[in-house]
């Protein structure tokens, strides 16, 4: 038995980076960057809590490894119940204020270069003065 099967494959090198554009655009999607930030916040947090409770539990359970054991899971367990939320809304702040940094460091580089080229080309700096007498009218 003989099937023919049609792709469609684009031709055009103009429509390869469209096609590859929207798949990078649906990947990124679903993409959430607070996720993987507060994980680590979160591991964080439950190391130096067990850290602290190890200290604890050592000089209390003098021999008792099950029962050290056990304070010692409960104390990760607590951890993570105790730590989640405010791990996630530093994570969210953190990812807030680095968006905002790095939009501010692109537009004063933006500004940078179009001032550079506004003093190498006439034709610029007189748009850039006529936008500037518009808008003080």
């Amino acid at each position: 038995m003989t099937s023919i099967v049609h792709a469609q494959y684009p031709s055009h090198p103009l429509e390869v980076q469209q096609s590859m554009t929207a798949g990078v655009a649906r990947l990124r999607k679903g993409f959430d960057s607070t996720r993987g930030l507060s994980a680590m916040l979160l591991a964080a947090m439950v190391a130096v809590f067990v850290l602290f409770a190890d200290a604890l539990v050592g000089r209390w359970v003098d021999g008792h490894l099950l029962a050290g054991w056990l304070a010692l899971w409960g104390a990760g367990f607590v951890a993570l119940t105790l730590g989640a939320a405010p791990a996630k809304n530093l994570a969210v702040r953190l990812v807030a204020h680095l968006d905002a940094w790095s939009q501010r460091v692109a537009r004063r580089r933006a500004e940078t270069r179009l001032w550079e080229m506004a003093s190498q080309d006439p034709r610029v700096m007189a748009e850039l003065q006529a936008a500037k007498t518009r808008s003080q009218a």
